[in-house]
């Protein structure tokens, strides 16, 4: 249908012009009546070619964009250490169960276009740009640039309001239908009484069905401006005129009988068939709009509306879709399909007498009988805009790249075009019908297209009073014969023609009268209808007569009056004229008044003129009985006499006709201010065209006048703008479709234009007074700076349309010198002001400088561009650097416009060798602004790059790698200066810094790889800046749940734009997505009461709720319609009100479907861009192994930093997976640098991060940690010692245990191991695990020998499996140990022994790292010295110095040697020497050696020394002291050394204090401890030592541990305490009862020998000095072989249990565990020798121990009588003597073997000598005072000897 002027002058496919054919409304030819030459009239030439000639619109004017298909984004996974990942993992793979399997490498595919191309490099993930900008919308984009020009929709004839389409079904009487029926509809308006169109014409034809169909008559069609309640359809039926004495229009609305009678029939049939004139039957409103009236046109039974509004009463157009049922006034629904809506009315009411229009008003009127018949139709509104004219994308709402089908139809739906009746683009709605199911095809009401072609179209009579341009041509004159009063009862009826002049009343008269059917040619006459049988006689006709072009003042109409007699005779009746009429048109054509004018009997020649009037002989005496009405409907005649006269002026001065000066064109051309504004906007198209003809070729004074005039005229038509709009719409359309410079009939307009306007701006430049013209013309300028490019592009267009072939562009014009300097001159001065009124602060200057950028932007597409670029030069150097903040707003502006330019991309270089010369300048400017201080405009200038990026990276056109990395190199210069000055970044906000990123990352993303090197070239600070740059990218777009508990965003505020600021919903994405929000949360309430919600679903393929607006179902049915809001948007209300509403409650506000979105792209965002800085850090590994570029190679920071910010961000699956494979390569080639001392701390985090991401619950996260650990342990082997590397990762074992959960309460309040650990001792276990180790690396994207391979510069392989399970093993400890010290939370202050062990346990664990192994016994100590376990507290201390010895020894640094670390180990077994090797291993930064030093070693030496004096034992504070000594003599210390020596004295002396001391000195006592029983756990079944203080008792132990264990057992279980010391066997205890057995147990001395039968007694033991160290313990238990437990010494048994136990006592704990237990049995004899040796024993070490001094007799005195006393006084001889009863008399004595009796014998004969010398010592020590005492030994041991004699007889001899 289009057909195009020329091709293209910019590259861009397609043509440049596209012609937009007229859609005429009634195809009206001015012919016959234009038959007269318009050579004459050019006036009227111009008319015809302006009403005529196709609209000629510029496609690419207002930019043209074609965007690839939106990028679709997949659920990313992320886990932070709080999120329930398993539900979302099922949540997700249940979504994208293919998305995970599709690749084979798992890594991500690219952005969702991939290239076909080999050799491209496939990128890790999708461009961050479309997650950062996911609902770019271009068009709204361009729309906030201040100034934007919007494209217009171009204006028709019938305005933009609604269009009725009316289709007359049927018509049915009860009584039958025989007869023809004749009708017209016409638009009324009750309240105005005025008809608001020319009549429709109908006919409903009789046939044999009973329901007659109409013969298939087209639709009608009308046209509404808006939809008011007191409009309606005004239904008027005709029938043939009543024949006298025939049959009445009465048998249709008669009761009785009901149907005709056969005669009726035919009588009617038969007159129908004769009679050609017809009389008023019925009629009947219908209301289009008012669903309220009840009784407006038929009583109550009123057809509703088929058109009402929706129940919300709103009269705009919200109802204009809605498929109401309708009731009809039976009260059967009306059958509604779609918009359309069959109506019927039964009330029509029948015309009985004549009536007016005053009685359709009148309530009062009698009430006909209606007739008994139903009129059916159909009536079905459109929208007005032709979808040919234009498409979708012209309507400014381009189909969205990054929103589905549904969403694009939604924002038509709502967004509002200015100054448009309805809302929104309405070019799409003919789909929108088409889609609603109403492609009814045999009911004409198919789509809108077809009702064009076939349908009437009622001209609307509202065209002609709008203050709109006039269209399209029209000319005719409605005749509206109202009424004819006469004296007498007549049939009459009128006839109307049109004659030319009054000479004769023979001739023939023209052809102007419209017919009533359709198709046929203009008629000569036109009949009204017969007023039968009325006195006075009434008409509703309406008779439309064609107007010739010019008429002169004998044009006139005649009507004539006939009286027609209604009686069957042989032929048709005949009429007889009675008189006649005429009105001149001159006289009476603009008059809307009532005529009244009387009836001339006959015709005279020149009956017109006055001077004949005396001669006519008139009816009723003259008086002016017909009174009719005229409507004059007129394109070509402007009522207006200014016009007029200007027109015809205009025919002079262009015919040549008028004086030479042309004067009287000056003041036509003046006297053009005074027309009244409804004139001169009807009329503006020709009037416009006018003047610009004579600014084109008349002389300079014309032209000025003109232009000034043109300028006037402008000014006051933009003051009409309805809504203040800066560009008029009618200009707009002026502009853009009508102007066409002249079709080229003239030369063009442009040169002319250009040099009368320039010639007055520089006639203001140089100070003259040019009037207040001149700001109307700066206002107006945006009108004359498109004439003049629309001008040269029609001339361009023109001048190579012929000689250029099909598929090529046209080249630019070269403009004329003159004109270019011209229009250079101009565009300064325009400049200039611009520059002055901007600092005056005026609006004016700003709008201006939109039009100058749209100047240039159009310019481009036209001329070379390098002309261009001098204007805008000229423009930078006038606006240069940082300037004043309005100017710099200006300046953002125009580039903001010029860089929106379709070609933008492919411009070229100011110089022949540059690249393109706009985006460098833009780069520039954007630069300075970020520079600026300004905040609002630093915003402003990053969202202008982000905005150009997004509108590169979704253009269709610029797709291939090629292109993308064209423009990415044309961007690239900004990296640079960025790096060159980064503190402009810096002083960014978040906001600016995001989107100055987001094109970072998106520019070097499509560089190639020799390009991004240039920026790592420079400089090594340099270089790390750009990865500082990276580093911003992780910390700004990492993705956080709102769950992480940082809320997204704790202001609304947004500075963007000039515009009011909307809610802010999201910090990361793009500040568009808030609009596209909040216009999403409006939508949800308007979408609801929109049944195209439905279909716009029904779009989309189902379950793409991804993007769709599918909840709008759902709300469509929550929400009342009287309840618009729902809370959720009285919340999001209220919050978005409230300036600083948090975001996360804002983000509550939202539709559940929309905050998944958000947080879809959100999680995208994040994901592309950690993918992309991956990518990025990839490349650089991989140049930096090639030394090609320049950073620091001796520590690779640019590479550790970025690694460890990946690490600490919460990231993706998608990037771990990318991730690992990156990871294992960097290692492989950079292991060395980055293994090193330097990098310390990176490898600490690194091994840090592994292990935290070991935790996580999502495997294949898990998995990939595992093998992170793997590669890193694989790169120590190779670059440094994997002890270095163990100590590394217990300490951050240790540092991850303090922040993870090892625990967990069970259901019944205890803990048990947490699901961290669980996975992280797993973990540890599979990175040891050599079988499952292939399968895991192939699983995470890496080779399966991956860690196996030897790195290129070593021959042999030294990984190790061995190696590496020690490494997990000592890990798996620590974490075990923390894991059981975590579990013993809840009993830690009641078990202390098992708090001290769990210390102990995690010391162990952590002996690989010195400083951990100390600060864990640090912990012991403190533990024990609260118990107040002295010993153990000092042993503590002792093993702490001890470390600290080893590591200075180990190093060569200190006084101390080997030995001194071997006598320390005497005290402290626990100081092992495998430490050392990995002291000097821990050297990791924070950790290791450098804590270990002298002083330390000797500060926790003497807080041993202090512990143990506390717990008295005083041998090892000697050795303690005698280690600290040497340190004070190197340091030659004497005050110390003094100190020292004096605690050393004191220490001896204790020592000496204990063993002089008559009771033997005990440190500790010590028991056996058993457990039996499964609620001890892993206590069960084993048995520890305990030390306890000396003065604990077994009863003491007894109570404590019974009261430690009796609080863990549950109901189920008892505790029980063995009472006795016997062997236990666990099998035979009984079930459900926990047992404890104590024994009280004795130390064993070193040389001890165990075998002895002696009873032991401890004091003999403690003879010297010795350490009290003590690792075996030994009881003895008495039994008897025959079952009694007691029995006489001969069957009394003895078993000694000796103990051995784990380490020695004292040690770091309180208990050790038995880990041998040996027994000895003693026979009853050998018990009774060994009592007796026992005894002996005792006395002679009495006898023979040597004292001190010879004075010192009083504590052996004391000593010697007490073991004298109990051996031989009389009262305990017992003793011997029931051995000697027991054994040597009677049956047993038999039973001793020789050997024994021998044994027994000799040990009683030593033991009585032995008595016998301790009793003369004893003589010799006493005083007087004991000689008593004496004789009573000397008695008892006589008395004894006597006693045993009889057993043994020998003893007296002996004795």
């Amino acid at each position: 249908m289009d057909n195009n002027v020329g091709g293209n002058g910019n590259g861009a496919s397609g043509f440049r012009f596209r012609r937009i054919p007229r859609h005429s409304l009634a195809h009206i030819k001015l012919d016959p009546l234009l038959d007269e030459n318009l050579e004459q009239w050019p006036h009227l030439a111009e008319l015809i070619q302006c009403y005529g000639s196709d609209w000629i619109k510029d496609d690419n004017k207002y930019g043209h964009y074609e965007s690839i298909c939106p990028v679709s984004f997949q659920n990313q996974i992320f886990e932070g250490p709080d999120t329930d990942i398993e539900t979302e993992m099922q949540l997700a793979s249940a979504r994208q169960i293919k998305a995970e399997d599709t690749t084979d490498d798992d890594i991500p595919s690219s952005s969702g276009r991939q290239f076909t191309n080999p050799n491209v490099r496939k990128h890790f993930g999708q461009s961050p740009l479309p997650a950062y900008e996911p609902a770019f919308d271009w068009g709204n984009e361009r729309s906030m640039i201040f100034g934007q020009r919007n494209p217009e929709t171009p204006m028709t004839h019938y305005g933009s309001g609604l269009k009725i389409s009316v289709k007359i079904l049927s018509l049915s009487f009860q009584a039958g239908l025989v007869e023809p029926f004749y009708g017209t509809i016409c638009l009324y308006d009750k309240e105005r009484r005025e008809k608001l169109s020319e009549d429709f014409y109908f006919c409903v034809l009789p046939s044999e069905m009973q329901d007659a169909k109409v013969a298939l008559e087209p639709p009608g069609i009308f046209y509404l401006d808006a939809s008011s309640a007191s409009i309606c359809l005004l239904i008027q039926l005709e029938k043939s005129a009543t024949e006298e004495g025939g049959v009445t229009p009465s048998v249709y609305s008669r009761k009785e009988p009901v149907h005709l009678t056969e005669r009726e029939r035919q009588k009617l049939q038969v007159w129908s068939r004769i009679m050609p004139y017809r009389e008023s039957f019925a009629w009947a409103i219908v209301p289009l709009f008012d669903n309220s009236i009840a009784a407006a046109s038929g009583g109550s039974a009123s057809p509703s509306s088929p058109l009402a509004p929706s129940m919300s009463g709103s009269s705009s157009h919200e109802g204009v879709f809605e498929p109401i049922a309708k009731i009809t006034s039976d009260g059967k629904l009306g059958y509604s399909s779609g918009s359309s809506v069959i109506v019927e009315i039964s009330n029509l009411n029948k015309v009985k007498e004549s009536y007016t229009e005053e009685s359709l008003q009148d309530p009062k009127r009698k009430v006909h009988k209606p007739v008994k018949g139903v009129f059916k139709m159909e009536i079905e509104k459109h929208q007005t805009v032709h979808t040919e004219l234009e498409n979708v994308s012209e309507n400014g709402s381009v189909t969205n790249d990054s929103l589905d089908q549904g969403d694009s139809i939604a924002d038509m739906m709502f967004s509002k075009s200015p100054g448009n009746g309805l809302g929104g683009p309405q070019s799409s709605n003919s789909k929108w019908i088409a889609i609603d199911g109403n492609n009814v095809s045999g009911n004409g009401s198919n789509t809108q297209g077809n009702l064009d072609f076939c349908a009437d179209d009622a001209f609307g009579f509202r065209t002609t009073m709008r203050n709109e341009p006039f269209l399209q041509l029209f000319h005719c004159l409605y005749v509206y014969p109202l009424t004819v009063s006469l004296s007498r009862k007549r049939n009459l009826f009128i006839r109307v023609e049109l004659r030319k002049d009054d000479a004769d009343a023979c001739r023939q008269p023209l052809e102007a009268m419209h017919p009533r059917e359709r198709g046929s040619s203009l008629q000569k006459c036109a009949h009204t209808q017969v007023a039968v049988g009325a006195r006075v006689a009434c008409y509703h006709d309406e008779i439309k007569v064609s107007l010739p072009a010019v008429w002169t003042p004998l044009h006139h109409l005649l009507f004539t009056f006939f009286h027609v007699d209604l009686q069957t005779k042989l032929e048709a009746p005949k009429p007889v004229v009675i008189g006649y009429a005429s009105v001149p048109l001159s006289t009476y054509a603009q008059l809307r008044s009532e005529i009244s004018l009387p009836i001339m009997k006959e015709l005279v020649p020149h009956y017109l003129l006055d001077s004949g009037k005396e001669r006519l002989d008139y009816l009723e005496d003259g008086k002016s009985i017909f009174k009719l009405r005229l409507r004059l409907c007129s394109s070509v005649y402007p009522i207006n006499e200014r016009i007029r006269d200007f027109f015809l002026e205009y025919d002079r001065h262009t015919l040549r006709t008028s004086p030479p000066w042309g004067s009287e064109l000056l003041e036509a051309i003046n006297s053009l201010k005074n027309v009244d504004s409804t004139a001169l906007l009807q009329f503006l198209h020709p009037i416009l065209n006018m003047l610009l003809h004579l600014i084109g070729n008349g002389g300079e004074t014309l032209q000025v006048a003109a232009f000034r005039a043109m300028v006037n005229i402008l000014t006051r038509v933009q003051q009409e703008s309805v809504d203040d709009v800066e560009r008029n719409h009618s200009l707009v359309n002026y502009v853009d479709y009508a102007f066409d410079d002249f079709c080229g009939r003239q030369p063009p307009v442009y040169p002319g234009l250009s040099t009368v306007w320039g010639s007055l701006a520089r006639s203001k430049a140089k100070g003259y007074r040019v009037g207040p013209v001149y700001d109307d013309v700066l206002a107006m300028a945006w009108f004359f700076l498109e004439l003049i490019v629309k001008s040269m592009a029609l001339e361009q267009t023109r001048l190579f349309y012929h000689s250029l072939p099909l598929d090529e562009d046209v080249p630019p014009m070269q403009l004329k010198e003159g004109v270019f300097r011209c229009i250079m001159q101009l565009y300064d001065c325009l400049l200039t002001e611009v520059h002055d009124r901007c600092k005056k602060g005026l609006s004016l200057a700003k709008r201006l400088n939109s039009s100058l950028a749209f100047f240039c932007y159009d310019l481009l597409s036209i001329i070379e561009p390098r002309q261009v670029f001098e204007l805008v030069s000229l423009y930078l150097d006038k606006f240069s650097g940082v300037c004043q903040s309005v100017l710099h707003e200006c300046k953002l502006i125009f580039l903001q416009i010029i860089c929106d330019h379709d070609l933008f991309v492919e411009m070229p270089g100011r110089d022949p060798s540059d690249r393109n010369y706009l985006s460098s300048v833009l780069i520039q400017e954007l630069f300075l602004t970020w520079d600026h201080d300004d905040l609002s405009q630093r915003a402003k200038a990053a969202r202008i790059l982000v905005v150009l990026l997004c509108k590169h990276e979704f253009d269709a056109r610029y797709q291939k790698p090629e292109d993308k990395l064209y423009i990415a190199q044309l961007y690239f210069p900004l990296v640079g200066q960025i790096l060159d000055e980064m503190p402009v970044f810096y002083n960014l906000n978040a906001a600016e810094k995001r989107e100055v990123l987001i094109v970072i990352l998106q520019i070097v993303r499509n560089l190639d790889d020799a390009s991004v090197v240039k920026a790592w070239q420079q400089s090594i600070a340099r270089t790390r800046l750009f990865f500082k740059l990276m580093e911003e990218c992780l910390v700004l777009f990492e993705h956080r749940k709102p769950a992480d508990g940082i809320l997204i965003g704790s202001s609304s505020c947004n500075i963007v734009g000039d515009g009011p600021t909307s809610p802010k919903y999201s910090d990361k994405l793009s500040p568009a997505i808030n609009n596209y929000l909040s216009e999403a949360s409006r939508q949800e309430v308007r979408v609801r009461y929109c049944p195209f919600h439905m279909l716009l679903i029904n779009l989309e393929p189902q379950g793409t709720t991804d993007n769709g607006y599918l909840w709008q179902r759902v709300n469509s049915q929550i929400s009342s319609p009287s309840q618009p809001y729902s809370l959720r948007e009285a919340l999001a209300q209220a919050q978005s009100s409230r300036i600083g509403a948090s975001a996360q409650a804002l983000r509550e506000s939202l539709h559940p479907v929309l905050r998944q979105k958000l947080e879809l792209w959100e999680e995208n965002l994040s994901a592309a861009v950690s993918l992309q800085v991956l990518e990025i850090s990839e490349k650089f590994s991989a140049m930096a192994a090639s030394h090609s570029i320049v950073t620091d190679y001796g520590k690779l920071d640019c590479l550790s930093s970025i690694i460890m910010s990946f690490f600490s961000r919460n990231q993706p699956l998608a990037f771990w997976k990318a991730f690992l494979p990156v990871f294992n390569h960097v290692f492989d080639l950079h292991g060395a640098t980055l293994m090193a001392r330097e990098n310390d701390r990176f490898l600490k985090q690194v091994a840090f991060h592994l292990l935290r991401l070991a935790v996580f619950r999502n495997d294949n996260i898990r998995k990939r940690a595992v093998i992170g650990l793997q590669i890193l342990i694989k790169s120590s082997f190779y670059f440094m010692q994997t002890a270095r590397l163990r100590v590394m990762l217990t300490i951050t074992l240790s540092e991850l245990m303090s922040d993870m959960q090892v625990t967990q309460m069970k259901s019944d309040g205890t803990l048990e191991e947490s699901g961290e650990a669980r996975r992280l001792r797993k973990s540890l276990e599979e990175m040891a695990d050599e079988v499952k180790s292939s399968g895991l690396l192939k699983e995470c994207g890496l080779p399966e020998n991956a860690v196996l391979v030897t790195p290129e510069i070593f021959e042999e392989n030294r990984w190790s499996w061995l190696e590496v399970k020690s490494i997990s093993g000592s890990l798996l400890l620590a974490l075990d140990a923390s894991l059981e010290h975590a579990l013993l939370a809840s009993v830690m202050s009641t078990d202390r022994y098992a708090a001290a062990e769990s210390f102990y346990k995690l010391a162990m664990a952590f002996a690989p790292v010195p400083d951990l192994h100390i600060m864990w016994l640090l912990h012991l100590c403190d533990a024990h010295q609260e118990m107040q376990s002295w010993a153990e507290a000092a042993e503590c201390a002792v093993a702490v110095a001890g470390v600290v010895m080893q590591a200075l020894v180990a190093r060569n640094d200190g006084v101390w040697s080997k030995d001194h670390v071997t006598s320390l180990r005497k005290i402290c077994p626990m100081v092992s020497s495998e430490i050392t090797s990995e002291a000097s291993a821990a050297e990791v930064e924070g950790y290791g050696a450098s804590k270990l030093t002298v002083d330390s070693a000797v500060k926790y030496l003497q807080l041993a020394n202090k512990l143990f004096s506390q717990a008295e034992l005083y041998h090892f504070c000697a050795s303690i002291l005698e280690l600290v000594i040497p340190v004070y003599k190197s340091r030659r210390a004497y005050g110390q050394l003094a100190k020292c020596h004096t605690l050393l004295t004191n220490i001896y002396e204790s020592i000496l204090e204990q063993e002089s001391s008559p009771i033997p000195f005990t440190d500790a006592t010590y028991y056996r401890v058993g457990f039996y029983g499964e609620r001890f756990g892993k206590l069960d079944r084993k048995e520890y030592v305990y030390r306890e203080p000396r003065d604990v008792r077994l009863g003491d132990i007894m109570e404590k541990l019974s009261h430690i264990y009796e609080s863990r057992m549950d109901g189920n279980h008892t505790l029980h305490i063995i009472p006795d010391s016997r062997q236990v066997k666990a099998e035979e205890l009984q079930p459900g009862v926990c047992y404890l057995q104590i024994t009280a147990v004795d130390p064993v001395m070193e040389d001890e020998d165990l075998g002895s039968r002696r009873e032991r007694i401890f004091s003999l033991s403690t003879g010297t000095v010795r350490a009290r160290v003590f690792d075996r313990f030994l009881f003895d238990t008495p039994f008897t072989k025959n079952g009694k437990t007691q029995g006489g010494l001969e069957d009394q048994w003895k078993r000694r249990t000796v103990l051995q136990t784990e380490g020695s006592f004292p040690a770091l704990v309180n208990r050790l565990l038995v880990i041998k237990s040996e027994s000895l049995e003693f026979s009853p004899v050998e018990n009774a020798i060994g009592m007796i040796e026992t005894r002996t024993a005792a006395l002679r070490n009495e006898l023979e121990e040597p004292r001190s001094s010879e004075g010192d007799q009083m504590p052996r005195l004391q000593s010697l009588q007490r073991i004298l006393q109990g051996s031989v006084a009389v009262q305990v001889n017992s003793g011997v003597l029931s051995v000697c009863t027991a054994f040597l008399s009677g049956e047993p004595a038999t039973r001793l073997r020789s050997q024994e009796l021998q044994q027994l014998i000799a040990a009683l004969l030593e033991f009585m000598a032995v008595c016998k010398r301790a009793i003369r010592v004893h003589f010799r020590l006493i005083g007087e005072e004991d000689q008593d005492f004496h004789t009573q030994l000397v008695n008892g041991f006589q008395s004894l000897t006597a006693e045993l004699s009889h057993y043994i007889p020998a003893i007296l001899s002996e004795l």
